[in-house]
């Protein structure tokens, strides 16, 4: 089996396992209910790179930062009241709320759905404070001076504004310089791409990225619709077939050579509630296939990030590629066994599912 160290050169040694950038977000949840009909809700302190971050600080055990925006009023005294209990050092561009329209933390609505009804994800990004970053908020040679050894963004936070994505450029420039590992989830979202210069815009900045990327996390739906590949009419959440993502592999490999590892979960999905769960990775011209199992879901938010964090994980600790996607598999199908975006599971557990455990109850 190829391992990661043969594979990436990943640092051995740093003040800093993994360093995120992106955007932090509240989500309000009221769980089952449709929003239309909703009268209370959860809040669940999420954003695709946070994420990452803060699973592999709580259940992995890891040193992990975030650089990312901060405003200076309640919600975002709640916001990073969360990022210290997940463990994650944060280093802010802090911005002054008005009191009346911003700048502000975004808000992002989703209820679980149920049985046949699917979620529903609607957004107010409005007079965002992530989105006004740019290139020159953050000190990254302070930041990476203790030792970085993975750098961590995604297609969310290069959706929100011209110099978001300016940003993701000079934060993997500076990752590159001090020898990090650079990884970059490409979570296309259509709705933020159609008020952010539509698909043109998407598939250009994104493929402008790509380019300083050592590990991509997308399907095939994000490699077609973010970077321009042509492929098969993606069916999305269809079923647990590998083979329309390996069959792009040469083409995304041929545009971008310098990637060292792809990789995607698979979802079949039949209700809100039950899926089925799989895991595909690429690496050094082999690929590699998780196991299969059925979800009993709770809350699907943030299984992908979760699928990231077990990889990234595994990579970071030298295993190889297929032990380190069997990770991510498992831990991406823990967390949508939990409410909210980020994990609650222990490392014990996630190793013991990766391994074969089952729901057994534990005396």
């Amino acid at each position: 089996m190829t391992s990661a160290a043969a594979t990436l050169s990943i640092p051995a040694e740093g003040a800093i396992d993994l360093l995120a950038l992106g955007a932090l977000v509240h989500r309000l949840d009221p769980g089952v209910m449709p929003f239309r009909k909703a009268t209370r809700c959860q809040i669940h302190v999420s954003g695709g790179e946070f994420n990452v971050a803060a699973n592999l600080s709580d259940c992995f055990e890891m040193r992990t930062a975030l650089a990312t925006a901060m405003v200076d009023h309640p919600l975002g005294e709640l916001v990073s009241e969360q990022v210290r209990a997940m463990g994650v050092r944060p280093y802010y561009k802090q911005f002054a709320n008005n009191g009346v329209n911003g700048p502000n933390i975004a808000t992002v609505y989703s209820d679980r759905g149920q049985g046949v009804r699917p979620p529903v994800v609607f957004y107010n990004r409005a007079q965002e404070a992530a989105a006004l970053l740019k290139p020159g908020d953050f000190p990254w040679e302070t930041i990476f001076s203790g030792g970085v050894r993975w750098f961590h963004s995604g297609g969310i936070f290069a959706a929100l504004s011209a110099s978001t994505r300016e940003l993701i450029l000079e934060g993997m420039q500076a990752a590159k310089a001090a020898g990090a590992v650079v990884s970059f989830d490409l979570n296309f979202r259509n709705l933020l791409w159609k008020v952010s210069g539509g698909l043109d815009t998407a598939q250009q900045t994104l493929r402008r990225i790509v380019e300083h990327v050592d590990v991509l996390v997308g399907n095939e739906e994000d490699l077609q619709k973010g970077l321009g590949f042509r492929g098969p009419e993606v069916v999305s959440d269809s079923e647990l077939d590998p083979s329309v993502f390996l069959g792009m592999i040469d083409a995304v490999r041929s545009d971008f050579p310098q990637l060292k590892i792809l990789a995607t979960t698979l979802r079949e999905v039949h209700t809100a509630n039950y899926h089925r769960w799989s895991a595909v990775a690429w690496a050094d011209g082999q690929h590699y296939t998780a196991p299969r199992c059925e979800l009993q879901v709770l809350d699907r938010v943030g299984g992908g990030d979760g699928f990231a964090a077990g990889l990234f994980y595994g990579l970071l600790e030298g295993m190889p590629v297929q032990e380190a996607l069997n990770l991510g598999w498992a831990h991406g199908a823990l967390l949508t066994t939990y409410p909210g975006d980020t994990t609650m599971a222990t490392l014990a557990q996630v190793k013991a599912f990766a391994a074969g455990g089952g729901a057994r109850i534990e005396r």
